[in-house]
């Protein structure tokens, strides 16, 4: 589903298209990693952002979408609270 050149993910998205993101960040989250990515190669102001799970297996990287919305959504509202905590300091 990824392929990982350096710090360049390349993700499918729901329509086939081939984005090029670049790895943010991997945070860990009850007891799962997740990888915050930026999509690459744009020229908008504001790059969108993708989050997917992230594992590690026998020394290859692996991403993975987010099927549960519930998961999505708990996931996605800790990274907003880091985010907002960080401004704050």
């Amino acid at each position: 589903m990824a392929e990982e050149e350096n710090n360049i993910i390349e993700i499918i998205d729901d329509e086939g298209n081939t984005i090029k993101c670049e790895l943010y960040d991997i945070i860990e989250f009850e007891n799962n990693n997740y990888a915050i990515l930026v999509e690459a190669e744009t020229e908008e102001e504001n790059p969108e952002m993708v989050l997917m799970r992230y594992t590690e297996e026998d020394g290859e990287s692996y991403f993975e979408t987010i099927e549960d919305d519930e998961e999505f959504e708990k996931v996605s509202e800790y990274i907003e609270n880091l985010a907002q905590e960080a401004e704050e300091e």
